[in-house]
Order: C-alpha cells, then structure tokens, then sequence
C-alpha cells in the first residue's frame, strides 16, 4: 500500500499549496462565471498595459480536464522540494518557481512579438494563453538536468523517464490537445534549461522576496492603468473594452459560450 497522502503533503508543502491556489482560482472562476479573456495572457492585453495578467494567466484554467493534466504532473515534480542534498529543496523550488512564472510569460510575449513583427501573423496578436503549464514544463526540464534518473507519473499510472519527459509532453500534448500552446510549454522548457545550466542564478530568500514585492507593485500599478476590475480598494472603474473577445462558462461549467473568437483563440498553458 502506498503511504497515506497526509505524509506526501507534508514531505511537498509548495506543491501541495500550489496545487491548492490553483484549485481554488479554478473553483472561484466556475462559481463567478469568469472567461478566460478576463484572465489570460495576450499580445493586445500586454500592450495595453495590462502586465498583472503574467500572473493571473498562469494560475488560472478553464477546464476541470485541464487543471487535472497540470496539477496532476506538478504533483510529481514536487519531488524537487525533497532533493535539497543536491543542490534544490523547497526554498529553491519556491524562488526558481516565481522565476519561472515571470519569466516563461515574458518570454511568451516576446516570441508573440517576433511572430507578429517579423512574420505577419496576426493570429498572434490576439490568442489568449492560460494554465500552469509553463511552469510545468520548466520544472520537468531543471530536473530532467539535475536528476535524470527521475520519473515523472501522470494520473497516478502512466510514468515517464524524466531526461525526455519535457520534449515527449511537447509533442503529445500538441497532438492530443489542439489547443495545446506549444509557445508557451516551450518557453518553460527555455527556461527551464536556463535555470538548470546556471544561466539564470543567485537566487535566494532576499532576491526572491524583492521580486515579489516588486511583482505586486508592478500588479497593481498596472491594474490601476488598465481599469480591468473594480476593486473598490484600489479604487478602479470597470473598463469594458467591446473589442476584446469574451469567454464564460454556462450552466454546468462544461459548456462554453463565446463571442467574437473561435474556439482557436485561446492557448492552454
């Protein structure tokens, strides 16, 4: 038999309160009808001024399928937080995380921008990404660098070896999953790769909590800018922008209604 889950909780704390967040955003965007394009990343939103949206996109998912893929691979990754004899543990795995949120979303806007700039494809401009994918990805390859001899376990039957994990979900998830953001699952394998071969380091307590506080700030200056919610404390009006496609989910949840933008519109990250 395999240990009680309590025990598995304790041993991955973060992951066990990342997977939590994630849920309960989940659970709070089903329960208050919330579409994706009120939360997710975009090329037309980033110009706009609307950069808080690096963060709410990637702890946010709008489907139940999609939360369970993530949380479920996260899950198994979180074996990060018990490898502090080599060099990771928990505060690396906290720090290098808010690495990976920040960074992968950037990353993502900057190849939206060469696609766009350079290549002419508008359907960039406006595709809308959500999910935790990119950190996902990111976490796979650090440790497919630093421990290879890992395996990662989906849904509690299906395990991969972890040296090739980060390319084989690439190509699977692009396959099985249309909307599956290949972009952004390849920016946390950028990333990912720059963490794991020292190009990005010197992370510690005191860099991550000033880029914390710096990520908040940025939040909600850019949130005051944008007039995106009404938050009476920061004292913002409500802005709706009739050009920007909607997304909400109806009845059961199960069941989305859209206007102004196919299906293709939105990316899962």
């Amino acid at each position: 038999m395999g240990r009680p889950l309590v025990f598995e909780i304790l041993e991955k704390p973060a992951t066990s309160c990342f997977i939590g967040i994630c849920s309960a955003i989940w659970f709070y965007i089903q329960k208050k009808n919330i579409g994706y394009s009120h939360v997710g990343l975009s090329y037309e939103t980033a110009i706009a001024g609307h950069h808080w949206r690096i963060i709410t996109s990637a702890f946010s998912h709008i489907s139940i399928l999609h939360l369970v893929f993530n949380m479920s691979a996260l899950w198994s990754l979180g074996v990060v937080e018990k490898l502090g004899p080599i060099g990771l543990g928990m505060e690396y795995y906290l720090q290098y995380t808010l690495v990976l949120v920040v960074l992968s979303g950037a990353l993502v806007l900057g190849m939206y921008h060469i696609l766009i700039q350079k290549f002419k494809i508008e359907y960039f401009r406006r595709v809308t990404a959500v999910g935790y994918s990119c950190v996902v990805f990111g976490w796979m390859t650090i440790l497919s660098v630093k421990q290879p001899t890992s395996k990662l376990h989906l849904f509690g039957f299906l395990s991969l070896p972890i040296s090739f994990a980060p390319f084989e979900s690439l190509i699977f998830t692009s396959i099985i999953v249309p909307q599956a953001s290949f972009i952004g699952h390849l920016s946390g394998i950028v990333v990912g790769y720059a963490i794991a071969w020292g190009l990005i380091h010197g992370m510690n307590n005191y860099w991550a909590v000033s880029m914390l506080g710096w990520i908040v700030l940025v939040s909600v200056f850019s949130l005051k800018r944008s007039g995106a919610y009404d938050f009476s404390f920061l004292e913002i009006e409500s802005v709706t922008d009739p050009s920007l496609p909607s997304v909400r989910f109806v009845g059961n949840g199960r069941t989305l209604q859209m206007s102004a933008l196919p299906a293709t519109g939105v990316e899962l990250v």
